[in-house]
């Protein structure tokens, strides 16, 4: 087979991926210096000019850049092309403030359709293949993305886009689909769904490449297990293409970032130190070849782990781990840090499916926490163990895991509203008494 790109790219010596990165950075600082009157002001109140970033070395010059910069320079305020040479946009859903609006330019699409093909490739994707997307399509990124790589790699394309389960699960029995591109919440979905059917024996799925939202290890071995398959983490963000800044091969220790592409650093989210590989912190990215909408170190508020360490796949690009949580909208409940994904892991070790509401209130100037927790079939038909009893093991294990103590309330089967997007886990009813 013929490969769409070139796959020496991948495993360049890093020497030279960082001689790449410098020469397209240098360029890249001045493209938005001399057309993006938002980046030449800040730096310049930074003090800093074009001819003072001569390569990597100078990276820590820049100032940041943030989504509330985006949010209030929408919508063309960061366009560094006009307008005339874009043929598209995306956007962020709005859902925690004002909409993002990223712009692209051809150039820029075949650029991300590459990125996200790399990552079809590494899931052991071919033109053989059967690529059935149900991300959701429109301005969300995800179905655009996953739909352009699959072109790009010479898959048959099933652009399924999300909903209508139904048809999913028709779809990818009748045409033989082989990989599956969508939420892993949707994934878990799926696999029950083809399992009530007495369809895993006619679905031939090899691989799932899984995004937009985070999951944990319990949860992919999970979705492996009840689909027969291997699943693959990927990543991206609207803001800076989409999905496809990086990917998991087949050795699932991490996330291969596209650095011909992208420039990753790793900060301290309250000094805006940049940190030495290994360090956990807040996820930061270049990007050294976008035209119309270039974001230099962007804060993705996205906590992280990046290394250098060989991966037994060849590929020798800076790795990421799966984001390990937010620097922004992490959760403190009576003074103690909490990530849902902790409440997750608790779940999947005990047998209860990936279906859960976490509610977090406050009464009486005390925090309260509430874990809606949905039983399986079997634990619900055979209540050999009580209740009762299953939630008080529950509530201690969640203590053991988070520190502090939770409510567990454990509703029927299929009472917890299903995704097929992202899922929503958490509601937050604190925010309703915020000024």
């Amino acid at each position: 087979m013929k490969r769409y790109y070139q796959p020496e790219i991948e495993t360049m010596p890093v020497e030279e991926i960082k001689k790449l990165q410098s020469e397209r950075l240098v360029k890249q600082v001045r493209h938005v210096y001399d057309n993006v009157p938002f980046y030449r002001a800040r730096m310049e109140e930074a003090g800093v000019k074009p001819e003072d970033i001569h390569g990597l070395e100078d990276l820590h010059k820049l100032p940041f850049v943030t989504k509330d910069d985006l949010r209030d320079q929408y919508p063309y305020g960061l366009l560094a092309v006009p307008l005339s040479d874009c043929v598209r946009i995306q956007s962020t859903s709005g859902t925690t403030g004002r909409r993002v609006v990223a712009f692209y330019t051809q150039h820029d699409i075949d650029l991300w359709d590459e990125c996200c093909a790399r990552a079809i490739v590494a899931a052991g994707g071919t033109k053989d293949d059967v690529c059935h997307v149900c991300y959701g399509y429109g301005l969300f990124t995800g179905g655009p993305g996953l739909n352009g790589g699959s072109h790009k790699v010479g898959c048959l394309t099933l652009p399924m886009s999300s909903g209508n389960t139904e048809r999913q699960v028709q779809f990818m029995t009748d045409l033989g689909s082989t990989i599956l591109c969508c939420t892993p919440s949707y994934a878990a979905y799926l696999a029950e769904s083809v399992n009530e059917r007495g369809l895993r024996d006619k679905i031939k799925l090899k691989a799932g490449i899984f995004g937009a939202e985070a999951w944990t290890e319990e949860m992919r071995r999970d979705i492996e297990k009840n689909l027969g398959i291997k699943a693959y983490d990927i990543y991206g963000l609207t803001e800076i293409s989409g999905p496809g800044v990086s990917f998991e091969c087949e050795e699932q220790g991490g996330m291969h970032i596209n650095e011909d592409h992208f420039i990753a650093e790793i900060i301290d989210p309250k000094t805006g130190e940049v940190l030495p590989e290994g360090s956990r912190g807040e996820l930061v990215f270049t990007c050294i070849t976008k035209e119309a909408f270039p974001l230099l170190r962007y804060r993705t508020r996205d906590i992280a782990i990046l290394t250098r360490k060989p991966c037994s796949c060849g590929r020798t690009h800076i790795r990421m781990t799966k984001p390990l949580g937010r620097s922004d909208d992490m959760m403190v409940v009576k003074g103690v840090n909490v990530f849902p994904s902790q409440i997750e892991t608790v779940l999947i070790n005990e047998g209860y499916p990936a279906n859960y509401e976490l509610v977090v209130d406050r009464v009486n100037n005390s925090d309260t926490i509430e874990v809606k927790v949905e039983m399986s079939q079997d634990m619900f038909d055979n209540l050999e163990v009580t209740i009762a009893q299953r939630e008080k093991k529950l509530v201690a294990s969640l203590k053991s895991m988070l520190g502090i103590g939770v409510d567990v309330k454990l509703v029927a089967p299929k009472s917890i509203a299903r995704s097929e997007g992202k899922a929503v886990r958490v509601i937050d009813k604190r925010n309703l008494y915020q000024n």
